[in-house]
């Protein structure tokens, strides 16, 4: 079990650091492309786009075993950061990172299957908390490193590092991973039955919402250390780990703590201190250590709420556990596009690079607001 929860695991660090890297390149990649800052900002959006595309390519492929879809999506992946390495032209590098998400939320969608699958009764959380780790720890250890490199070398090496490590994936999914059997097919319309309840839409609501607004902010997390909070450029990798490390204890406190404090109302407390760290990030984001602080604080919200979710999603989507899960990646990646777009227009109409993370105040309380009638709906009923 462990082998195989690593390898899974190893595809969400690749995943990782394809769909955050640009966050922490986005100003190399603007200046080598000559393209402003929110135009780069559109190669974050084209990769949530793909996730929605591709997730939804589950509704067709969830007839085969799901081993053998991991390995297919983790193809995908290699072939989106071959594209992306050699890239010649901006036009190119975005269809690249279009290629890159589309397997981001089917890989997602399948792999919490075979983890839930995978672990012992009443560990389910934990199993699937293990699956997403390689997410945080991506952005602890993989971004921190394509950061450092694209600074010192070209901003092209992170994407050759994912090709490198798809590789590895591959090989470790077929060796290590479990070949447990094909869903049961039950007809097209079976898969979305349970979309005729309100619980996976309030999951859905607040994944969108919720995570769309930190990341509103996150998507111009590297000219808001520099420009506002007045750290040198050559700290940002260093800043950056300590984003990943707020990630990291964001996934195992979730971990620990999500089943016993019921999953619903643990992560509608972290989307309302993810809302109060967005907006002191607004008002304190010149003071540097304050902003960093935030980041921590941020960051690990995110990640702290993005395994039960995920848990939440298969446990209320009977019939169509896949989709279920592929749903909540869609929500979280469209989320990301919308918080990119909507973080970038304050910036372009030059007002600052702490006005995404005020726009993101609104969309977190909305997230923990549907966890909140969720918890109170579906948890207290069982008390």
């Amino acid at each position: 079990m462990k082998k195989g929860l690593f390898a899974l695991a190893l595809g969400t660090f690749t995943l990782g650091i394809a769909e955050f890297i640009i966050e922490g390149i986005l100003t190399d990649v603007a200046h080598n492309m000559n393209v402003s800052i929110p135009q780069a900002g559109h190669l974050i959006s084209i990769y949530a786009l793909g996730v929605c595309v591709g997730a939804f390519s589950l509704i067709l492929m969830h007839k085969y075993r799901p081993k053998n879809i991991l390995l297919f999506l983790t193809s995908l992946v290699i072939l989106g950061a071959i594209i992306a390495t050699i890239a010649p032209s901006y036009g190119l590098l975005l269809c690249a990172r279009f290629i890159q998400g589309l397997p981001h939320g089917a890989y997602f969608g399948t792999a919490t299957i075979v983890a839930v699958k995978m672990a012992k009764e009443g560990k389910g959380t934990k199993a699937v908390a293990m699956m997403c780790a390689g997410m945080p720890f991506a952005n602890l250890l993989g971004v921190p490193l394509g950061t450092f490199l694209s600074h010192t070398i070209s901003w092209r090496v992170p994407f050759l590092m994912s090709v490198a490590l798809g590789v590895i994936t591959l090989y470790m999914i077929y060796k290590w991973v479990p070949d447990v059997e094909a869903l049961p097919n039950k007809g097209m319309k079976a898969q979305f039955r349970f979309m005729r309840h309100l619980a996976p839409w309030l999951i859905i609501a607040a994944t969108f919402l919720g995570n769309g607004g930190i990341l509103c902010w996150f998507s111009y997390i590297s000219p808001l250390l520099q420009i506002d909070g007045g750290f040198h450029a050559a700290s940002i990798s260093v800043l950056m780990i300590l984003a990943g490390l707020g990630m990291v204890v964001g996934n195992q406190v979730s971990a620990l703590l999500a089943d016993r404090f019921m999953p619903g109302r643990f992560t509608c407390y972290l989307q309302f201190l993810a809302a109060a760290a967005l907006l002191a990030t607004f008002f304190l984001s010149q003071i540097g250590w304050v902003s960093a602080a935030m980041m921590f604080v941020s960051c690990a919200c995110l990640f702290g709420i993005g395994s039960p979710e995920q848990f939440l999603i298969v446990k209320h989507s009977e019939g169509g556990e896949m989709l279920g899960g592929c749903c909540i990646q869609a929500a979280f990646n469209l989320g990301n596009a919308l918080g990119a777009f909507l973080g970038g227009i304050p910036v372009a109409m030059g007002l600052g690079y702490n006005y995404p993370a005020l726009i993101g105040v609104p969309m977190a309380l909305a997230g923990a607001f549907c966890l909140l009638v969720f918890h109170r709906k579906y948890e207290c009923s069982k008390d």
